[in-house]
């Protein structure tokens, strides 16, 4: 398995996937072929489950998502948490800046309909 990283633009989210567990999406995603733009990292998902790190850990960093990307978040991190399966274990950080109860509340959002736990990490508004 390879590390996969796709770069920040003003539409995209930066994606860093690495096989030793570490998964990283930060920016934001508001691209008009999400599907598209996510195919290779649910692949990607697809594959690490299969033979996940000891530890998972997975760090979201949006401070804006449209719809499409919310069906994607979901798919993802719901297939994270196969790797229980594996006997293995994953921790989810969702950060959000100070003030920003919009993101606070979708990742509180994808916790309740996931029946997962996630940290949610208050960050310093940026000016």
């Amino acid at each position: 398995m390879e590390l996969f990283r796709a770069d920040l633009t003003k539409n995209t989210p930066e994606i860093r996937l690495d096989p030793g567990g570490k998964i990283r999406i930060r920016g934001r995603s508001i691209h008009e072929n999400t599907v598209e733009f996510f195919a290779p990292v649910e692949e990607w998902v697809d594959n690490y489950i299969m033979h996940p790190a000891e530890i998972t850990s997975v760090d979201i960093a949006l401070d804006y998502f449209n719809s499409s990307t919310t069906k994607i978040l979901i798919s993802i991190l719901q297939k994270i948490t196969y790797v229980g399966v594996k006997k293995k274990k994953y921790v989810i950080n969702w950060f959000y800046e100070e003030g920003d109860e919009d993101i606070l509340e979708r990742g509180e959002y994808f916790a309740s309909i996931l029946d997962i736990q996630i940290n949610f990490v208050r960050i310093k508004a940026t000016s």
